[in-house]
């Protein structure tokens, strides 16, 4: 399967997105350490939230093929640039899950969220790990 995202340059370092089977539209802007504005998501902020938002689909995906509840599953995802070479170092990602899940749940729905296609495509250099925190 393949998507079109069409892309724009609208200066001022900031670079027009559109997503062509919906017509989304998506704005990013060089991030302030290099001249943005920091007014909007820069191309890495995108892949932490990538990152993060695929993993709770993944597990959303398999729990409702499960008949499992992930009602108020949340995450959030932090990116930690690095130097020599400029590339995202470390995108750590906590994801909040039912605290009602039982141990079977969590293991399934556990792989499932370190199954999803974003954490499978990043670089190995890349630390991506997730923290599981069962608290909602």
């Amino acid at each position: 399967m393949s998507v079109g995202i069409t892309g724009k340059y609208v200066g001022s370092k900031k670079v027009q997105l559109v997503h062509e089977p919906s017509g989304e539209v998506l704005i990013t802007e060089a991030p302030k350490d290099n001249g943005g504005e920091g007014k909007s998501f820069s191309p890495t902020d995108l892949v932490a939230a990538a990152y993060g938002s695929c993993v709770m689909t993944t597990i959303a995906i398999v729990a409702e093929r499960s008949g499992i509840s992930v009602d108020g599953m949340h995450m959030r995802v932090e990116k930690h640039m690095q130097s020599e070479p400029r590339r995202i170092g470390n995108i750590p990602l906590e994801v909040h899950m039912p605290k009602a899940l039982g141990e079977q749940e969590r293991q399934k729905l556990e792989r499932a969220g370190n199954a999803c296609p974003v954490h499978k495509s990043l670089h190995p250099e890349v630390k991506a790990e997730i923290t599981f925190i069962y608290d909602v």
